[in-house]
């Protein structure tokens, strides 16, 4: 790859101060130096960033599609490589291919197509198994017939990738004790979704290593003045991570402030949830033999059942900003740094710094994407 230079930026530093005028030199895929536009070298080739910010790219741990695929529907390389494409546009450069509660065969595939994926497309990251061990009295979009127990299926399943590559969500109270200690262990990462867990449940299962809560709030047992449930443990455990979908459809703007008030700062992620709608033009996809409509934002099934949503991230970041009232740069942290620091690569990603990947993104002034680069190639442009 050509070394080149982004020129004219604006950015934010680690302590959140703005920086006018600078140049960001890009080199083997990686942030080579960010320097003044003063002491920029001559002879780079330079792309003119006009003044607008540059931010480290956004990383969704939980994208069930985009452009036009649903990864349940194509749980192959090509799938994965639309999905991936499908949300540029949002200003996601890497992400957890999220595969919804299906059969063996459909899981057995969808893995081998991540690990083909981890060593051929840039940004995939591994995959995020949601199910099939859920609630059936939570388990939501999830087909009942697919949701089940535990069995020796999806212990070999979770032997094929390297098991950082894993995130699991699972209902606590349908596994047998031990079972997520036995992942933890293995370096495998657990969510909590999709449960009617109560607190103690939750408690046990923080006991074992559970590391997250999936879509916080939704799909699982709510916060009582006599029972904590669910949200009361995750909002109370100041060690694990949420994820929130800022879609201003699926959380009330008043819970969203209170989770990112309660939990300790750089706990709490920007996820998606998308679907096939998301960086395409089509506004229905199929789903388990059903069609499911993206009407006003919103992905929901006929009886009303929310199916995921039509968010993308650059689109969470400015819901934050614009509804929740939050710092930019928190904003931006919530959809780059957090999820990167969870995911073990914030040592690689999510910081505009020497050596870093240069996975970045172009905001203007309304923060809506204007050009996106992975791994320093130009994969988006708006028109």
């Amino acid at each position: 790859m050509k070394r080149f230079a982004l020129t004219h930026c604006t950015y934010f530093d680690a302590d959140d101060q703005e920086h006018h005028e600078q140049a960001v030199i890009v080199s083997h895929q990686r942030i080579e130096q960010i320097l003044p536009m003063s002491e920029l070298p001559e002879g780079l080739d330079c792309v003119d960033c006009s003044g607008q910010l540059l931010t480290p790219g956004f990383i969704d741990i939980q994208v069930n599609g985009g452009g036009g695929v649903m990864f349940n529907n194509q749980p192959t390389l090509a799938g994965l490589e639309a999905i991936r494409r499908g949300h540029w546009s949002g200003g996601t450069t890497a992400m957890l291919p999220t595969l919804i509660t299906d059969s063996d065969a459909i899981m057995s595939q969808a893995v081998d197509a991540v690990a083909q994926a981890i060593e051929q497309l840039p940004g995939i990251l591994g995959i995020h198994l949601e199910g099939p061990h859920l609630n059936l009295e939570k388990r939501g979009v999830h087909a009942a017939d697919k949701v089940r127990l535990l069995a020796d299926f999806s212990e070999q399943l979770l032997q094929c990738l390297p098991p950082e590559r894993y995130l699991i969500t699972v209902a606590p109270e349908c596994l047998p004790a031990g079972t997520i200690a036995r992942w933890v262990a293995r370096g495998i990462r657990v969510s909590a979704g999709h449960t009617l867990a109560d607190y103690a449940q939750i408690q046990q299962a923080l006991a074992e290593g559970l590391a997250c809560f999936t879509h916080l709030y939704n799909a699982m047992t709510p916060m009582a003045s006599r029972e904590p449930g669910v949200v009361g443990a995750a909002l109370e455990d100041e060690q694990t991570y949420c994820g929130l979908i800022v879609d201003g459809i699926h959380l009330h703007p008043a819970v969203a402030k209170l989770a990112v008030r309660t939990k300790p700062t750089g706990k709490m992620l920007l996820v998606t949830d998308a679907m096939a709608v998301v960086g395409s033009s089509v506004n229905s996809f199929e789903l388990y033999g059903e069609t499911i409509y993206a009407v006003d934002g919103r992905c929901a099934k006929a009886d009303g059942t929310l199916a995921g949503s039509a968010l993308d991230m650059a689109s969470a970041v400015r819901h934050c900003v614009h509804t929740l009232e939050l710092a930019l740069p928190e904003a931006l942290r919530m959809a780059s740094l957090y999820p990167a620091q969870f995911l073990g690569l914030a040592d690689q990603y999510a910081r505009l710094a020497s050596t870093y990947r240069a996975d970045l993104v172009l905001l203007d002034a309304d923060l809506c994407v204007q050009k996106t680069w992975v791994a320093g190639e130009l994969v988006y442009s708006k028109a």
